[in-house]
């Protein structure tokens, strides 16, 4: 009976039992068959080697792989460093990719001349600059002036035979190492960019290659060609290299009246390299213009596919063009859309959701749904002339600038829609608006939903007023890579700490954190501190000193910290504009400092600092942080225990936007600006009160202002004094900066909720 019933119990597992011990068997047979193949292989091999298992070679008596397979075999290199040599640090590259070998694309050359800088080069550099990320342009003598946008370089002479020379060199030297594909073209050619870069990377690097609209040369070898110059060509970076040591040879030796048939006959003569219109299956298209041509009624398929044309005679020509083949990769893209939102629409109902997890618009990701009340996305209203979302948190405010110009292009966008559906039954004009929301959602884009009012006419004439809604998207394009300067995290620091009569109660923290993030932790940052005493204290400086007491404090710190100086700036003034205070400190430094404008408020430590080098570019980007700023613990905790740092890392606060206290920048770029605005205010030394340094970067500099919240910059409570001597706006500015520091609105809540109960009682 127990037999039975053990039985019955192990029935389930009995297959996974059986199966385990014969894969174990299998695997145990398996391994003593390898062992002795390969003691027969070892044995038998003596003396006459034979080929190895998959079709491998065997090596030879010196250890090495046979004919074509020495790259194949890894190599261990050991180790060794000299004894007698002084250890020295190995210096890393700063990008991962110049470690790796990798290079750019893509490197563009436009050949210019003195009389077309101004004329043909400036349409060249409008149409197809902002599609290539390097582009120079090379000519022989520069004009008194160089158009804005452009990278010149001149060689010093017009012959062009001495233009193509430098040209190649300098290409050489400069970026030979940096890019894959050189092009080259004349400002009298309109190149289709992207049709380019699409070229490119069907091409494989590892050929010498000489690619562009195929040329006789006159009375020369049929079989040779070059590339002719009018309409570009394109050479690879292999071949760049093997032609640099022949330049010198092809200026002395080849005579010819064309720097393209000059340049053709280099390449053959020395590299025996011919031009070539077709490789790896990519055609070079191009299409010569004849005189008079009207591009919006060229047909021909030629034109349409042609990836250079030549020659364009004009500006106007130019811009012709580039509209005409812009229309075309429009249209083509148009197509494309079309034909992948009917693949998606065929192939929805084969999903497991089937129809109904088709998205609107097809093809673009469905809308965010939020997982509780936090994360729903808040519509903002608008009219035609009223936005009642605005920056500042007022109700209502006027629709200016960008915000106008968005509405007005989706109420067109939505009536070219509509017309575009219902005619030629029906035409649509707009009589009003009224009623738009929309709302940002990260996973899509920009979202509308508008009310217009609209007139229907038929065919006949007859005409109708109705409402109708409708929705629209603005969907997220091709995200891009902003290319910035390279920085560093080794970049020295410079604090500046202004210092008032009511920030002494503060000085001591701030100096203790000074010297506990950065003094013990040798980080690279230095302080300097900026004294500002009223007229009345000023005079008594001699008896009492107010800032005795700090100074004393700096003293003890340079006496604990031997190599560290501290210095301080005495400033007497009953006003203490920061652009004023600012502009002694900037006299007293090198113009490559970097400045952090601190408040005594401020905790200081290694993450920001790290954050304010990286996100402060000299002539770049300035660096403005919303400081994360505590409430009142007294409303907060009303006599709970506070929490602790430790454990909360951003305790109860808010991100101060109404502060600009705080602010990276280098002082290059403020004296840059300074010099601006002195220009503009001449003598008026009084508009300086109301402003902040952000106001000058704002105004007077073309620099990146980059203002974000900063987690690391963290201010316990502190009331500000609000000096009335400033302007409306600042002290407004510090008025509402107080009224928000005090709690959130759940703690008002709770307080006077609080102390309506206590007056009940």
């Amino acid at each position: 009976m127990r037999l039975a019933a053990l039985l019955a119990a192990l029935r389930p597992v009995l297959p996974l039992v059986l199966g385990l011990s014969l894969g174990c068997s299998l695997s145990l047979l398996r391994a003593s068959w390898s062992q002795s193949g390969a003691e027969d292989q070892c044995l038998g091999g003596i003396g006459r080697p034979g080929p190895l298992a998959g079709g491998a070679l065997p090596e030879v008596a010196d250890g090495r792989l046979g004919p074509g397979h020495e790259d194949f075999r890894p190599r261990i290199v050991p180790y060794y460093r000299d004894p007698n040599k002084p250890y020295k640090k190995v210096l890393r590259t700063r990008y991962i990719q110049t470690e790796l070998g990798f290079h750019e694309r893509l490197f563009v050359a436009v050949l210019t001349s003195k009389a077309t800088l101004n004329t043909l080069a400036v349409a060249v550099n409008k149409t197809v600059a902002h599609h290539f990320s390097r582009l120079l342009y090379f000519t022989g003598l520069r004009s008194a002036k160089v158009p804005h946008g452009m990278v010149l370089v001149a060689h010093g002479d017009e012959r062009p035979i001495w233009l193509m020379y430098e040209t190649m060199n300098y290409i050489h030297q400069h970026f030979g190492s940096d890019y894959d594909w050189f092009y080259i073209m004349q400002d009298d050619t309109y190149a289709q960019a992207e049709q380019v870069k699409a070229l490119v990377t069907h091409l494989s690097i590892n050929q010498d290659v000489y690619l562009g609209r195929a040329e006789e040369f006159i009375g020369g070898d049929e079989q040779a060609r070059y590339c002719h110059g009018g309409f570009g060509y394109l050479i690879s970076r292999s071949l760049l290299l093997k032609l640099h040591p022949h330049l010198d040879s092809c200026r002395n030796e080849i005579l010819s009246v064309r720097p393209d048939e000059w340049l053709g006959r280099c390449i053959i003569d020395f590299l025996g390299i011919t031009c070539v219109s077709q490789l790896q299956g990519q055609n070079y298209h191009t299409y010569e213009l004849a005189k008079n041509t009207e591009p919006e009624k060229e047909e021909e398929e030629e034109f349409q596919a042609a990836l250079a044309v030549h020659p364009v005679s004009d500006m106007t020509l130019m811009y012709r063009l580039h509209k005409h083949f812009s229309r075309i990769q429009l249209d083509r893209a148009y197509q494309e859309i079309q034909d992948l939102q009917m693949q998606i629409r065929n192939l929805t109902s084969l999903t497991p959701a089937g129809e109904v997890g088709l998205t609107w618009p097809v093809g673009i990701n469905a809308p965010f749904l939020p997982k509780s009340r936090f994360e729903v996305i808040s519509w903002d209203y608008f009219t035609e002339q009223h936005l009642f979302s605005c920056p500042d948190g007022s109700p209502k405010c006027e629709l200016l600038g960008a915000s106008k110009a968005d509405v007005s292009e989706i109420i067109e966008s939505a009536l070219e829609q509509l017309n575009s559906r219902y005619q030629p039954l029906l035409r649509f004009s707009k009589r009003q608006l009224l009623n738009g929301y929309r709302r940002f959602d990260p996973t899509r884009g920009m979202e509308y939903t508008l009310d217009l009012l609209l007139e229907a006419v038929t065919q006949k004439g007859h005409s109708h007023v109705l409402a109708k809604r409708v929705s629209l998207v603005r969907p997220l394009s091709k995200v891009e890579i902003i290319p910035m300067p390279y920085v560093t995290e080794a970049t020295r620091v410079q604090l500046v700490l202004p210092l008032t009569v009511q920030d002494l109660d503060f000085v001591a923290n701030f100096l203790d954190m000074f010297a506990m993030n950065t003094l013990d932790t040798h980080d690279n940052a230095l302080l300097t501190l900026l004294f500002i005493y009223h007229p009345y204290d000023a005079q008594r400086v001699s008896q009492v000193d107010v800032f005795a007491g700090v100074k004393a404090m700096v003293g003890e710190l340079e006496k604990r910290y031997a190599e560290v100086k501290i210095p301080w700036i005495s400033v007497k003034t009953e006003v203490p504009s920061q652009v004023k205070l600012m502009d002694i400190v900037s006299k007293k430094h090198p113009v490559d400092t970097l400045f952090f404008l601190a408040s005594v408020w401020t905790e200081i430590n290694m993450e920001f600092l790290n954050r304010c080098r990286m996100n402060t570019i000299s002539n770049w980007q300035v660096f403005f942080p919303v400081h994360f700023q505590e409430f009142n613990p007294a409303l907060v905790y009303r006599g709970e225990q506070t929490a602790s740092s430790t454990t909360d890392f951003l305790r109860d606060g808010h991100f101060d936007r109404h502060s600009f206290a705080e602010a990276c920048f280098y002082n290059s770029d403020y004296m840059t600006a300074r010099t601006k605005l002195a220009a503009d205010i001449l003598d008026r030394d009084e508009v300086l009160e109301s402003m902040e340094v952000f106001d000058v970067f704002l105004h007077y500099s073309g620099l990146h202002l980059f203002r974000a919240v900063e987690p690391g910059l963290v201010q316990k409570y502190a009331l500000r004094s609000c000096n009335p001597r400033l302007s409306e706006e600042l002290y407004h500015r510090c008025v509402l900066s107080n009224l928000e520091g005090l709690a959130s609105r759940s703690h008002l809540a709770m307080a006077l909720f609080e102390q309506e109960q206590a007056n009940s009682t």
